[in-house]
């Protein structure tokens, strides 16, 4: 009996709709995951949900939704050695109820983890990829603006992982500031004409705004360095007159370094620590997916993060 698989698909703006499939007979080097939960990524998915993506001028469509799946293996191809049937992992294959990924792309979770956690390590690693290439001390100054999800798993990477001793953080949202806080910013600057200039080795971008970026070139020392975290599909960049007089550097990061491997730290590190978890501030089923992205649209809601049980 042929199984069949639920997929999200965008149409056109602001144009959602569930399409079954059949799933086809696994590859050798494949595996079958039943979904358990999966995530809204709002600042990658929404700009595409609106059309408004400025990486993306002229989107093709039909558009697959979603990257951020957690699920139990059902099923495994005959070549498949390193995982087994009934395991825990976390994939990107979307807003769909059944995933077939190649075995290697998978990310192993130990089942004592509960999934918001371990839907967290993808984004972790992307943002831990952007800290590793500035290869901050723990004595140097860091600014990070923007405390979206990028944003707040930058600040985590820096402080547990790396041991930064002093990092603030840009953030005008009153909520997003406390869990800024709560995560170890030392402090939490509401504006710009509050960030002192000139004060800071390291500066990472994760708000997507362009103000924000403006006001971290002023606020880092000569010979500074920024990377831009955020994806760019919000709003255009631009150099400011700080960045030649005081020699620059700006890098980019996209994508994490090393999933696996990121995730046997990270996994760790939050196996008693509770406080990511509220990076979730929404959480939903999967039959309200598509109300909840016109939820967002319509300015009705404003999660950080959206947590989808399946």
């Amino acid at each position: 009996m042929k199984q069949e698989q639920n997929s999200l698909v965008l149409y056109g703006k602001r144009k959602l709709k569930w399409i079954q499939n059949n799933i086809p007979p696994l590859e050798k080097d494949e595996i079958l995951i039943k979904t358990i939960a999966g995530a809204i990524s709002i600042g990658a998915e929404l700009p595409q949900y609106m059309e408004s993506d400025f990486t993306d001028k002229s989107p093709i469509y039909p558009k697959e939704t979603g990257y951020e799946s957690y699920g139990e293996i059902i099923k495994i191809g005959d070549n498949v050695k390193s995982l087994n049937l009934g395991d825990r992992v976390v994939a990107f294959y979307g807003h769909k109820d059944f995933g077939v990924i190649k075995e290697y792309k998978a990310i192993p979770v130990p089942k004592d983890i509960h999934y918001s956690y371990a839907l967290l390590t993808i984004l972790s690693c992307d943002s831990s990829k952007g800290v590793l290439k500035l290869k901050p001390k723990e004595s140097d100054r860091v600014i990070v603006s923007g405390m979206g999800t990028i944003g707040l798993l930058t600040l985590y990477f820096l402080k547990q992982k790396v041991k930064v001793q002093h990092v603030d953080v840009i953030e005008p949202n009153t909520s997003r500031g406390k869990l800024a806080k709560l995560l170890g910013a030392d402090s939490v600057i509401n504006y710009g004409s509050a960030c002192p200039r000139n004060h800071y080795d390291y500066g990472l971008e994760c708000s997507g705004h362009n103000d924000a970026f403006n006001i971290l070139q002023k606020s880092l020392t000569k010979e500074g360095s920024i990377c831009i975290l955020s994806d760019g599909n919000k709003e255009r960049f631009e150099l400011q007159p700080e960045f030649y007089e005081k020699e620059l550097k700006i890098v980019g990061s996209s994508d994490g370094w090393d999933y696996k491997k990121h995730s046997e730290w990270f996994i760790n590190e939050v196996r008693n620590d509770t406080k990511l978890n509220k990076i979730f501030e929404k959480k939903i089923k999967k039959e309200e997916l598509i109300s909840c992205f016109e939820d967002i649209a319509e300015g009705k809601i404003n999660p950080l993060k959206v947590l989808v049980e399946y």
